[in-house]
């Protein structure tokens, strides 16, 4: 996809040399990066800025690795590598139970780490849909939007008008047609315009919903 931003990759290591050598490595290859060095930062990092993939080392201060993917794996299916310094069997074991996709036994080569995230990353984005539209992006699997950086707080009936609108950008839709989408059947007028005002209250200014008299509405933002 043309103009996608660099994927976001969150380093949890509590090793500070260490992570931030990963960390140059990565920003030198493009990717962009966020920093933890104990578990419980790591945790709110990831509910905080929502990345692409996880670098989770097993030995973490505070919680350990298996209990940050445990609790991430609860709410997203975002790749995680881990790295574990211990080369037996069990660790290996417990960390992919706990929802790795992949790990890697330190000493480990920067290749074969970057490698492994490429296919890691190219992996999500197959199986990751995203609607786009300008400063907007929705997930439907993961029922994230965002609006530029900034993470949407949105009802479930919220998040389904967004997702009807960027399913058909600038294209006008009837109160009709949203209705169905959403609802799955025409419900009150005032019941879709409660959840349309709430909409346009998350997404902030400009607004992109747009009320096109006696028709309906459409998703529409102009250039620059």
């Amino acid at each position: 996809m043309g103009g996608m931003e660099p994927p976001l990759i969150l380093i949890v290591e509590d090793e500070k040399d260490i992570a931030r050598f990963i960390e140059l490595e990565l920003q030198a290859e493009g990717y962009r990066t966020e920093v933890a060095h104990d578990g419980i930062t790591g945790l709110s990092k990831f509910r905080e800025v929502s990345p692409n993939l996880v670098i989770l080392d097993l030995m973490l201060p505070v919680m350990d690795g298996i209990e940050v993917a445990k609790r991430i794996r609860k709410t997203s299916n975002v790749p995680i590598l881990i790295l574990t310094a211990k080369d037996r069997v069990e660790d290996k074991v417990a960390g992919l139970d706990a929802g790795a996709d992949d790990y890697l036994v330190k000493p480990y080569s920067l290749q074969e780490l970057l490698a492994r995230l490429e296919a890691l990353v190219r992996r999500a984005r197959r199986r990751e849909e995203v609607l786009a539209y300008k400063d907007l992006r929705l997930y439907p699997r993961r029922m994230e939007a965002f609006r530029g950086e900034r993470r949407l707080a949105l009802s479930p009936k919220a998040f389904l008008l967004l997702k009807a609108f960027l399913e058909a950008p600038e294209e006008v839709l009837s109160k009709e047609a949203l209705m169905r989408k959403v609802w799955g059947e025409e419900v009150e007028p005032a019941t879709l315009e409660v959840h349309l005002s709430a909409l346009r209250k998350a997404l902030g200014e400009p607004s992109p919903i747009q009320t096109v008299r006696g028709y309906g509405y459409r998703l529409f933002l102009p250039e620059g």
